[in-house]
């Protein structure tokens, strides 16, 4: 089993869409079985919550049904996941500050380093935005997703079958 982890902030935009997002490109594939997905925040303010109901109806209109609970990430997650994926530089090097012995620094990751067809470094906050900002996030996240199930899949060609 592959373990993927999103995170951002504080998992109540970003990294849920982008595991809703992942989970609709994976049961697609019909890999449901082999990956699995979570997300949580470098921060603990909205821990138990659901995801922002704006971020909900966006990824709705889209297919996407955002069911996480925000979560904060903890050290433990490090070991558990195979790929832990950031939405922005700030979220990259919180991630990296937890790693103390630099034993995981090859698994965390920026979610743009994933895009095909998007030029961004980071994924924005659309938190304090309009709806055009939401529809950015899931724009950057399908194109990222896609480009991240395909490098988990050349990375591990043994479970793909």
């Amino acid at each position: 089993m592959i373990n993927v982890l999103f995170v951002c902030m504080g998992n109540i935009c970003r990294s849920p869409s982008g595991e809703a997002v992942m989970n609709g490109l994976i049961e697609k594939a019909g890999l449901q079985d082999k990956i699995k997905c979570d997300s949580a925040g470098t921060l603990a303010y909205h821990e138990g919550e659901q995801a922002d109901p704006r971020m909900r109806r966006h990824a709705l209109r889209r297919g996407y049904n955002l069911t996480s609970i925000a979560r904060k990430i903890r050290n433990i997650d490090l070991d558990k996941f195979d790929y832990i994926i950031t939405m922005d530089k700030e979220n990259y090097a919180d991630v990296i500050s937890m790693d103390y012995e630099g034993k995981y620094f090859d698994k965390i990751k920026m979610m743009t380093d994933f895009c095909t067809k998007y030029d961004a470094d980071e994924v924005p906050d659309p938190y304090y935005g309009g709806p055009a900002g939401f529809e950015h996030v899931l724009d950057l996240l399908e194109d990222a997703c896609a480009g991240l199930l395909e490098k988990i899949k050349s990375d591990h060609p043994e479970i793909m079958d």
